[in-house]
């Protein structure tokens, strides 16, 4: 998935770790992701905790994609910070999810925000080739 993921990447965000349920994920602010008060711009706050959701709600190997997502904020974000996004399951039911994402800086809480998820079917992990068939999923 993170080779597909260019908008991830093209912000300079980095995979901490990963496992089932969660994700962390790191970027370092720059000063054209400030806006006019000279901090952290929010929309770059919610994409890298959206990532981090994707990745936590992905990480069982079936397509799933967001169907509801919300932030708020608690404290700016800076030029030269470096944010670390990490997100947890609070609950996975049938094709239904919900994450949890604390964004923080150097241990300070920055945002959080909440992410529920909706598996859609299929996998984006490819089967290998010796796999037998009942294996692999459609």
């Amino acid at each position: 998935m993170w080779a597909s993921d260019k908008a991830s990447q093209a912000l300079g965000m980095e995979i901490v770790s990963t496992g089932p349920g969660e994700a962390v994920l790191a970027m370092t602010i720059s000063p054209d992701m400030t806006n006019g008060h000279g901090t952290a711009h929010g929309g770059f706050i919610f994409a890298l905790a959206d990532s981090a959701f994707a990745f936590a709600c992905n990480s069982y190997g079936e397509t799933t994609v967001a169907a509801h997502c919300s932030i708020s904020y608690i404290a700016p974000g800076k030029a030269g910070n470096r944010l670390v996004a990490a997100a947890r399951e609070v609950s996975r039911s049938g094709r239904s999810g919900i994450y949890d994402v604390r964004v923080s800086s150097d241990g300070k809480t920055i945002a959080e925000f909440r992410g529920h998820s909706r598996t859609i079917g299929g996998s984006f992990i490819e089967p290998a080739a010796n796999a037998p068939q009942s294996a692999i999923r459609s």
